[in-house]
């Protein structure tokens, strides 16, 4: 059977942590989750580590002290998976708006031939509840703007909500990957796609977080703007050259 990691990084999660845990433990399956805490001053990792205790094999935990930057977390996390021989690595929000139910279907693309898949909230139209128009349109338009500059054919190049087959983790040179906020979600995407990888778009609903405060922030979009552009003309080369 496949080794299947699902890495979620929080952040003052504590009122979906132990939810979230238990909807993936539920799945059919085994998954394993592994959670990067950011020094959660709310005691997020103290209900992890209390859960710990129910499913020593399954769950784990890392804390990092201090906000260091979604993308740092997930690259923690990639290096952490390969170092203990998963075959499959998922990104998921702690917050559900990744259902835990898609799990199987984006583990299901990559068995039968993407080496990574994403779950899209714009393959077919828009399927988001609860978002703010404005939100909406920021992120469907960022997407837009990535397609357009960087020549890939990608709906929701910012999802985060992903599932990358172990070799896709073990080509990429995390080293080079600079971005640190959401556009280090187009980054992983745009090198894997630029080192010859096959991406999948699986169409999934996104439901605005329920409890817990959003991290989202201008500054994590201004970094993804000009972050793209330089993309466009940086040389990918997979890990083995240097």
């Amino acid at each position: 059977m496949d080794k299947k990691l699902v890495i979620i990084p929080t952040y003052n999660e504590i009122e979906n942590a132990e939810k979230i845990i238990r909807a993936v433990f539920g799945l059919e399956g085994e998954y394993s989750i592994l959670i990067i805490d950011d020094g959660s001053p709310d005691g997020t990792a103290g209900v992890v580590k209390k859960l710990m205790t129910e499913f020593p094999e399954r769950l784990h935990l890392l804390e990092r002290s201090g906000k260091l930057g979604l993308g740092t977390a997930y690259l923690t996390g990639f290096r952490w998976a390969l170092e203990r021989g998963y075959d499959y690595v998922f990104e998921m929000d702690a917050d559900f708006s990744h259902a835990p139910s898609d799990l199987p279907r984006l583990y299901a693309a990559c068995k039968e031939g993407a080496d990574l898949a994403v779950g899209s909230r714009y393959k077919d139209g828009v399927s988001v509840v609860n978002w703010p128009i404005g939100r909406i349109l920021m992120s469907y338009f960022a997407s837009v703007y990535v397609r357009k500059t960087l020549g890939v054919k990608i709906f929701d190049s910012t999802a985060g909500f992903v599932c990358y087959s172990r070799r896709v983790l073990e080509t990429i040179d995390f080293d080079a990957i600079r971005m640190k906020g959401y556009g280090f979600q187009i980054e992983m995407k745009y090198t894997a796609i630029r080192l010859g990888f096959k991406l999948a778009e699986v169409p999934v609903i996104f439901v605005n977080r329920k409890e817990g405060t959003s991290k989202m922030s201008g500054g994590i979009f201004g970094e993804a703007f000009w972050g793209v552009i330089k993309l466009r003309f940086r040389k990918i080369r997979p890990k083995t050259e240097k």
